[in-house]
């Protein structure tokens, strides 16, 4: 699905975004819903202790994923960003990182970024979950 298909808005009287829209509008059609993705190697294994490493890996994986989709970061319509940690600096730096990322298309449209307690696997600070517009 090419972006120019998908309309953000932004409606007057919300507070700015930093880089995502509030509301992402997809023509009907296939969706792609990616399991969450996690910053895991071929050996199902956490790749580092190191957040930014792990959002390396995570965005490696999920461009992998939404190729074998046949979409593209640009056709993402909603991400959810999981980030252990419950300090507001700690999601901000990952989602600056994610944002310099070949993953960033994907961020622009509607998305949530959460602090949370814990994810599925040991020593892991990052999962992102993605769902796509695909072309009919």
């Amino acid at each position: 699905m090419n972006d120019d298909n998908l309309t953000l808005l932004n409606p007057p009287g919300l507070h700015p975004t930093s880089g995502y829209a509030h509301v992402t509008i997809a023509p009907a059609g296939r969706t792609a819903h990616l399991a969450g993705l996690c910053p895991l190697d071929a050996d199902e294994k956490v790749v580092s202790p190191d957040l930014f490493a792990q959002i390396d890996q995570l965005v490696a994986n999920g461009l992998t994923i939404l190729r074998a989709a046949g979409a593209r970061p640009e056709d993402v319509v909603r991400s959810v960003i999981y980030v252990v940690s419950d300090q507001s600096t700690t999601l901000a730096a990952a989602w600056e990182h994610l944002m310099a990322s070949a993953l960033a298309p994907a961020l622009r449209t509607a998305s949530t970024l959460l602090g949370v307690a814990a994810l599925g696997y040991g020593g892991q600070l990052v999962e992102v979950d993605l769902t796509a517009a695909l072309a009919e």
